[in-house]
């Protein structure tokens, strides 16, 4: 759909995008991965400083772009790369604070599904509730891939929450005893967007602190974990 680019939030032209785009929520984590990652990395869009980069990983075009914080952010770039730009799968890479007493800081999960306290969906209007979910394919090639470079890893269910600041955040705890590992704020948004446009999403979170013990990372152990993450995401794309 080349006649809807650029788009208000993209400079980049049709094909300015690899079929598949890596997304951290954070463009200067973006930036990190093309410079330090990807070979003859260039700079495709830096609208609202939204940095997005195409280059190559092992011989490979990949796109890694940020999306920003929250479900009504993540969603409007996921929508635009897949209707406008001709992308077919996304892999989001982020943090998330822990829910369950299981999960501990470090910990990478692949999220097979996300659950949400957000109206995200009511536009849609469909009588009943959409259970956002990942492609299968691509997480079990997450997966298999995180065990062949000895990385351990939890597959499961997280939420996305739309408030970070909270009046009752003890509340969270509820969600545990639905299984739920982690809680984050786009996954929900990433996975309905993909299912509505018939492409394919899968998200990968390191959790980072736990909010109910106030264990967090050290800035060296989010950069070494975190890295353990980006070489999965690349090595799927």
């Amino acid at each position: 759909m080349t006649n809807n680019t650029p788009t208000p939030h993209n400079r980049a032209v049709y094909g300015d995008f690899a079929k598949t785009v890596i997304m951290p929520g954070d463009p200067l984590r973006a930036k990190y991965i093309a410079e330090n990652f990807l070979d003859n990395a260039k700079l495709v869009t830096d609208v609202r400083n939204m940095l997005g980069y195409t280059g190559e990983y092992k011989g490979k075009k990949v796109s890694v772009m940020g999306h920003g914080m929250g479900m009504p952010s993540a969603g409007i770039y996921t929508y635009e790369l897949f209707n406008f730009y001709g992308v077919d799968t996304i892999i989001r890479i982020g943090t998330a604070g822990a829910v369950s007493e299981n999960t501990k800081v470090g910990d990478v999960i692949i999220a097979q599904g996300a659950c949400t306290d957000s109206n995200y969906m009511s536009t849609y209007h469909l009588r009943g509730t959409f259970a956002p979910i990942a492609d299968f394919e691509l997480s079990v090639a997450a997966y298999n891939k995180a065990k062949e470079l000895g990385i351990s890893v939890a597959a499961g269910n997280v939420l996305s929450k739309d408030h970070f600041y909270e009046e009752f955040p003890e509340e969270d705890r509820n969600w545990a005893k639905f299984g739920v590992l982690a809680m984050e704020m786009e996954i929900a948004a990433v996975y309905t967007e993909a299912a509505r446009a018939g492409k394919k999403a899968v998200a990968m979170v390191t959790v980072s602190d736990n909010p109910f013990t106030g264990e967090g990372m050290t800035s060296e152990e989010r950069q070494t974990t975190l890295h353990d993450m980006i070489r999965i995401a690349l090595e799927i794309a």
